[in-house]
């Protein structure tokens, strides 16, 4: 035990949704239970103030010296009939006759005609007053409080004791319909769940409700992207070991030649041609973990500002004696600082490869300018790479970024991943690429367009 409180597993969607729809039912239900009861008890109230009224009206019509003592001091025949109503009659302050039920307390102390509330005995009435046939008597006429209340709650009972016998009928039928709705997500769970890891067929969408075929639609496109790189991948590989054969086979044949030679120059070349074949090989494999990384890292987007002047200052320095040994010149038109939202490694890397292939493919003693500064005035940044070499027709430049693509006759060796890693970084943020023909110097221009 580790101390941790255990995480508790999510409800399932099934779970949750007819725990929701059995919430609002009940809630529904107690709604309708509570203003059911309401309006019972104001029809039930109606009723019995009615019926006060009335017998305060039959007690009305008959003349005092009409009853005699026992009907004046025991129950009448209506409350022989009506046990709950009881009834007084006075006389100014003086009790002329009552119910046997009935308190010796008068009932209220209204003397106008009409209905009261009032607590007496220690019981809350509900009392009619209505004045007698002779002068100065007063007719009352009450029922408690809680007799009416057991009488509405026994209407009420009798209207929701059969909705709450259905209650257990309607769960049931709530959970087999919520079942039967999820059905179609069970099915494409187990669909999915039995899928060989190799499997990317799209999952098939006849018969899927609705509802469910933006998830089965999202899930074939997934499907469709995975296949898609993985194709990419094994074309990658393939190439890149195609690649990787040829300086590895060089190297292989010039330790052959080195370990037959018999004189010293002999040798030295040899040796000289494996030297040269190693450094190709390691470019290669530099570029393909640069492109590899770069594949891995799509969504690594995010990074601090760098200035692409000071970069370009630093990689000119790196490359000058590189442009010396063939009479090249490289030339910076730098606008000033220029921050980039590009991670100071890739927009070393970007530069690179621009710079190399501009002085790797132009002509011994021809001229390279890179210019970095807004595309217009006050606009994006921009860089721009152009050189005096033989340039590229249409058809080639087009296929520019294809990996391992090379344009023939160019005499460099080279594995055409460059061009490949600076389209991909322009992809992964959003640069603009524009590639042709340099107005001024006649070979190439790249032109990289910030957002």
């Amino acid at each position: 035990m580790n101390g941790l409180p255990a995480t508790r597993a999510p409800r399932s969607l099934q779970t949750r949704l007819l725990l929701a729809v059995l919430a609002l039912v009940l809630l529904a239900w107690a709604s309708a239970a509570a203003l059911t009861w309401h309006e019972a008890e104001d029809e039930v109230g109606e009723l019995l103030d009615a019926h006060l009224a009335q017998t305060a009206a039959l007690l009305r019509l008959q003349p005092l010296d009409a009853l005699d003592d026992d009907q004046l001091n025991e129950a009448s025949e209506l409350d022989k009939h009506q046990h709950h109503v009881v009834f007084q009659l006075w006389h100014e302050d003086q009790l002329l006759a009552r119910s046997k039920n009935a308190p010796e307390e008068p009932l209220t102390a209204r003397r106008k005609r009409g209905f009261a509330d009032s607590e007496v005995a220690g019981h809350a009435w509900r009392v009619f007053v209505t004045p007698g046939r002779e002068s100065d008597v007063r007719i009352l006429v009450g029922e408690q409080q809680a007799v009416r209340q057991d009488i509405v709650l026994a209407s009420v009972k009798g209207m929701l004791k059969p909705l709450a016998w259905a209650l257990p009928l309607l769960a049931l039928g709530i959970w087999w319909v919520v079942r039967g709705l999820v059905r179609p997500l069970r099915q494409l769970g187990g669909a999915v769940a039995q899928r060989q890891p190799q499997s990317l067929a799209p999952l098939p969408t006849a018969g899927v409700p609705p509802e469910v075929l933006p998830l089965v639609a999202a899930l074939n496109a997934l499907f469709e992207r995975m296949a898609e790189l993985l194709a990419a991948e094994r074309q990658f590989t393939a190439d890149a070991a195609h690649e990787l054969r040829t300086p590895i086979a060089g190297i292989r044949m010039q330790a052959q030649v080195a370990q037959g030679a018999t004189q010293d120059a002999e040798r030295a070349q040899a040796l000289a041609a494996t030297v040269r074949g190693c450094d190709r090989a390691t470019r290669l494999v530099e570029q393909l973990l640069q492109l590899a990384r770069l594949d891995a890292d799509a969504e690594a987007t995010d990074a601090p500002p760098t200035d692409l002047a000071e970069v370009a200052r630093t990689l000119a320095g790196e490359l000058a004696s590189t442009a010396k040994a063939r009479g090249q010149q490289l030339a910076l038109d730098l606008a000033g600082p220029t921050p980039v939202p590009l991670a100071e490694p890739l927009a070393r890397v970007l530069l690179r490869n621009l710079l190399d292939n501009a002085l790797r493919y132009s002509a011994d003693g021809a001229q390279v300018q890179l210019h970095i500064g807004p595309a217009t005035p006050g606009g994006a940044a921009q860089l721009c790479v152009q050189d005096s070499g033989p340039g590229l027709p249409d058809a080639d430049i087009a296929r520019l970024g294809e990996r391992f693509f090379r344009v023939l006759g160019t005499g460099q060796s080279g594995s055409g991943l460059g061009w490949s890693i600076v389209q991909r970084i322009a992809r992964l943020h959003g640069l603009r690429v524009q590639v042709d023909r340099s107005p001024a110097l006649g070979g190439l221009r790249v032109a990289i367009t910030w957002p």
